[in-house]
């Protein structure tokens, strides 16, 4: 039957049915179409240092490694230099949502858990080995975790070194740091450890570190050869001392919050990618330590001073008393555990 046969009422119905089931299909289309044009899920992954350092080399593969596994699906925009957030404010950041990855020191955690002060102690570790095989313990893989209250995931531990002493003027013994100025990160075992020295600390961010050592606002910092060599410290800094008195490591971290709200099987290829970049990272950490160090001894911009055994044993005993002074906060069972450490 067709539809001039029909009362008018049903050939009303029937145009109606056929325009819903047009619609219909075309809301389909639509919504099929705007699945496969979808933009991709934007991670920002913010840091302070250079994109030569360890670190931004790091952040570099893990963009590469996410938007080769999940083309399209996830696009990491990479923020190096502080040029997002400083080293006093990403984790803040983070925990708003504004960056969903930052990398920061591990001196920028104690406001978070005292555990990770552990790192910041002087002449706890005798080289990189020692850091290392401690982080990847059993003490150390349970620090990771110790942030998760406060809504901080951590994912792994990237290195840059150990760190040296740069000043103004020479620094063979400690009392020749004695009255200076020193920058530190944000840390209370930091300050305490220049003030083991009757040195004078003071809390900047590394963004302005430069400045600082060419106004001579300040005397000298303490840091890797990386970021000696990267940011230029070198050049305005007459004397750096090969001390090798603590590291200087980083941890790669996110919020609870945008962790959870991963698919899971996007989240275990993201941090997948995640390990591979951290390990990437740290054989160029490796590799830059000898070879800005000799760069920067070749450009004779800065002399580099070595310590004799003797000299170098005064400043572990002017400074290791700073352990005592936060064994109840950090844990002593933690401090053994990275002792021993160096006896493999």
């Amino acid at each position: 039957m067709t539809n001039r046969y029909l009362p008018a009422q049903l050939q009303s119905l029937a145009r109606s049915i056929k325009a819903f089931v047009k619609l219909s299909t075309i809301t389909t289309m639509l919504v099929s179409s705007s699945q496969v044009f979808a933009a991709p899920v934007e991670i920002k992954f913010s840091h302070v240092v250079a994109e030569n350092t360890p670190k931004g080399q790091m952040a570099l593969k893990f963009k590469e490694l996410v938007e080769l596994r999940l083309p399209g699906e996830y696009q990491v925009n990479v923020f190096p230099n502080s040029q997002l957030f400083g080293d006093n404010n990403e984790v803040a950041a983070l925990l708003l949502n504004d960056v969903q990855f930052v990398a920061p020191s591990l001196s920028k955690f104690e406001r978070y858990t005292k555990k990770l002060q552990i790192f910041d102690l002087p002449f706890l570790f005798s080289d990189m080995e020692a850091v290392n095989r401690f982080q990847q313990g059993e003490s150390g893989q349970k620090l990771l975790g110790s942030m998760k209250r406060k809504g901080i995931v951590g994912l792994g531990y990237l290195h840059n070194g150990m760190k040296q002493l740069s000043a103004s003027s020479p620094l063979i013994l400690p009392t020749d740091a004695s009255g200076k100025k020193f920058r530190i990160m944000a840390s209370d075992v930091l300050a305490a450890q220049f003030q083991a020295i009757d040195a004078i600390p003071v809390k900047k961010p590394f963004s302005e570190v430069f400045t600082l050592l060419q106004t001579r606002a300040i005397d000298g910092q303490e840091n890797t050869w990386s970021n000696i060599y990267s940011k230029k410290f070198y050049e305005v800094q007459s004397y750096i001392t090969e001390s090798n008195h603590g590291v200087l490591d980083y941890m790669v971290v996110t919020s609870n919050t945008f962790w959870k709200s991963l698919p899971a099987d996007k989240r275990t290829i993201i941090k997948t990618a995640l390990d591979e970049a951290v390990a990437y990272g740290n054989e160029i950490a490796a590799a830059k330590v000898n070879k800005d160090k000799e760069t920067i001894v070749a450009s004779k911009r800065s002399e580099v001073i070595q310590l004799s055994p003797e000299q170098r044993q005064q400043w572990v005993t002017s400074m290791k008393p700073v352990w005592s002074q936060f064994e109840a906060k950090i844990g002593k069972n933690l401090i053994q555990a990275a002792e021993a450490s160096n006896k493999q």
